[in-house]
């Protein structure tokens, strides 16, 4: 603060006898990381110290490919399954949609995110008070779906290719939910463990299994070439089937909103910023050697992925008869898959779907990492989580457990859990595209604006469509928001008389104020309501009894949906009385923090005093979650139990 000397002291001090028994072992094991500070995540996603480098931005590319290139295990058959002999015309729209709006919209997200908190934390910033905190935790909600499916969906695919491969054993066929419950497991394991060689790991599964499929792709291609009468047998049954050239542009323009898992990876993208090897001269106000490589993971991958889901498409639909990809069909989940077999050999496909089976995997590991970086994020600093979410162990628990829940749910099927990934990953798109608009057109970009705002439509029509054709999907995201809200605000209840507050900084005036009261005893502080400006202030001949005159306290109470901040005590004089103000997000937290702080810098307990408030208990609780305010002293008294338990060193609270 310009012209102010501040004094940061403790809202609280540790209780001298407090340290007595260690925790157990599993408690501290399982807990580990929960001191580190809101910003630094644990993960691939964590945001590094500033001692680290950070990785040259193609490495991090392959973070986000490992969700985004393993979609190409089940894509192509989602794709003729939804679009039959028009899948690579709805293909085409899809790739439009990416390069002239997803990618741009990202583009457009890594500048105004660059530290990985991606278009929640935009949309945030447009929406103050309890309705921004609302709107977010319903996007979290959605990007839960989003993330939870990518996990569940993933490893119900990889499931398929060790059913359909011809050398598993026999019992292995009838396994497949059991198969995607023990990779959901064995991946909450890593992460129980660490996940410390992300990076590592992922450029070699997504080298590996990119040169697979452009194999497979080659001799694809090779198959198509040598037989044109494969093309021409395709063109006229689209011919038979549709009226005219027009007729199909219409047709995959209705249907390509069912192929909108191809868009999946763009979200993740944004979230591995932090990862992304800078310059020297980036600043964390200004990363710009960061964001030029976001933009350059962005762009390549959504032009690579362009690439291959056009000519997968392509080679599926003229190769593979469309009764293949029906529920149950030997393609269905794994079209590639089913050319490797076909045309390479079982050798060669076995090793593709070891491949495969790799990298969706590890994609239910990138959404993993995806949750474990926002919801440390957002819900803790809301109050709407305990404490132990910042920690990441205790997290991937839950999250294996709902993983397992929803894999059972849906008994491990790729085609009933694409409609909820669909939903969740376009409400994310849309999200990031109206936070696009709406930014660019804050700057004055009216041309950018104006084609954000288009990009948004497309979304909004693609969303709409989607939930008409599936609506289980808006469904499952409803669960998880309900689920988010519900336990979000019981546990910002639960912890509404913690202490809430950083640090209490004192300015200068504040400090030779209480330094000249406090020279004389302890301190005796008057809460006074800062509204009732026709309320006469004390004067220091006022005495509370114990013949010590008065300090009075004023809290201005800045916005009462956060839930902790540091506090600032400014000393002002107003008609003749010196006096202390201050801002908090709750009157009695604040005063609460700012008598524990004076008392660790005066070493006497101080004292404080309230008059009753008028009104019922339930109206004033109800304003004290809501507002901040309501029925100060009891709740601050509350507050100061909970924060010290030592009955002799707790400030005293006087009511009358």
């Amino acid at each position: 603060m310009t012209g102010i000397e501040t004094e940061r002291t403790s809202a609280t001090s540790a209780d001298p006898r407090a340290s007595a028994t260690p925790a157990p072992r599993w408690r501290t094991w399982l807990l580990e990381g929960l001191s580190e500070q809101t910003a630094r995540h644990p993960g691939p996603h964590r945001t590094p110290h500033p001692e680290q480098e950070g990785h040259r931005w193609w490495r991090v590319m392959c973070l986000t490919g490992v969700d985004y290139f393993s979609t190409l295990g089940y894509q192509p058959g989602i794709a003729a399954l939804a679009a039959g002999l028009l899948s690579p015309l709805a293909t085409l729209v899809l790739i439009a949609l990416t390069l002239c709006g997803a990618l741009p919209v990202y583009r457009r997200v890594a500048r105004e995110s660059p530290h990985g908190e991606g278009s929640i934390a935009m949309l945030e910033r447009l929406l103050p008070w309890w309705p921004g905190k609302i709107f977010v935790l319903v996007l979290l909600g959605f990007a839960a779906t989003d993330f939870m499916i990518t996990i569940t969906l993933s490893s119900a695919d990889a499931a398929a290719h060790v059913t359909e491969n011809p050398f598993a054993p026999n019992w292995l066929h009838s396994a497949h939910l059991w198969i995607a419950l023990v990779l959901i497991g064995a991946l909450g394991a890593v992460f129980l463990k660490g996940f410390r060689e992300a990076i590592g790991i992922a450029v070699a599964l997504v080298g590996t299994y990119l040169a697979f499929n452009v194999a497979v792709l080659a001799v694809a291609a090779w198959q198509i070439i040598g037989h044109p009468v494969a093309i021409r047998d395709w063109t006229e049954a689209m011919t038979a089937a549709h009226s005219s050239p027009l007729a199909m542009v219409g047709v995959a323009l209705l249907v390509f909103p069912k192929l909108a898992l191809g868009l999946s990876g763009f979200e993740t993208g944004v979230a591995v910023m932090p990862q992304i090897q800078g310059d020297p001269a980036d600043t964390y106000a200004k990363p710009e050697g960061r964001i030029r490589g976001a933009r350059r993971l962005l762009t390549t991958a959504a032009l690579t992925m362009s690439c291959l889901l056009l000519l997968s498409s392509l080679a599926t639909t003229i190769l593979i008869p469309q009764d293949a990809f029906k529920s149950g069909g030997p393609a269905n989940g794994r079209a590639l898959a089913y050319l490797a077999h076909h045309y390479m050999g079982q050798a060669f496909g076995t090793a593709y779907d070891v491949s495969t089976l790799a990298i969706l995997w590890f994609a239910g590991a990138s959404a993993l990492a995806g949750l474990l970086n926002l919801v440390p994020r957002y819900l803790p600093r809301y109050g709407m989580a305990p404490e132990w979410t910042r920690a990441v162990r205790p997290l991937v628990l839950v999250f294996t457990a709902a993983a397992v829940l929803i894999t059972v749910w849906f008994h491990a099927n790729v085609d009933k859990q694409s409609g909820a990934y669909a939903t969740g990953m376009l409400v994310l798109m849309l999200s990031a595209s109206f936070a696009s608009t709406v930014a660019a057109h804050r700057k004055g970009h009216t041309r950018a604006s104006a084609g954000f705002a288009v990009i948004t439509a497309v979304f909004s029509y693609t969303l709409v469509a989607n939930v008409a054709e599936r609506p289980d999907g808006i469904k499952i995201a409803a669960i998880f928001i309900l689920a988010i809200l519900v336990t979000s605000f019981g546990s910002r209840v639960h912890r509404a008389f913690e202490l809430r507050v950083g640090e209490v900084i004192l300015d200068d005036q504040a400090q030779r104020i209480l330094d000249e009261a406090a020279a004389e005893g302890p301190l005796h502080l008057i809460a006074h309501d800062p509204q009732e400006a026709s309320s006469r202030l004390p004067s220091g001949q006022d005495s509370p009894g114990a013949g010590r005159p008065l300090l009075p306290l004023e809290v201005f109470v800045r916005d009462s949906s956060d839930f902790t901040a540091d506090v600032t005590v400014r000393g002002v004089e107003r008609d003749g009385v010196r006096l202390l103000q201050a801002q908090g997000p709750t009157v009695p937290n604040t005063i609460a923090a700012i008598l524990l702080a004076l008392r660790d810098r005066t070493g006497e307990v101080p004292h404080v005093y309230f008059s009753w408030t008028e009104g019922g208990p339930i109206s004033h609780l109800i304003r004290f979650l809501v507002f901040g305010d309501g029925e100060v002293a009891p709740v601050t008294r509350e507050v100061l139990r909970r924060a010290e338990p030592t009955p002799e060193r707790r400030p005293r609270v006087h009511v009358s």
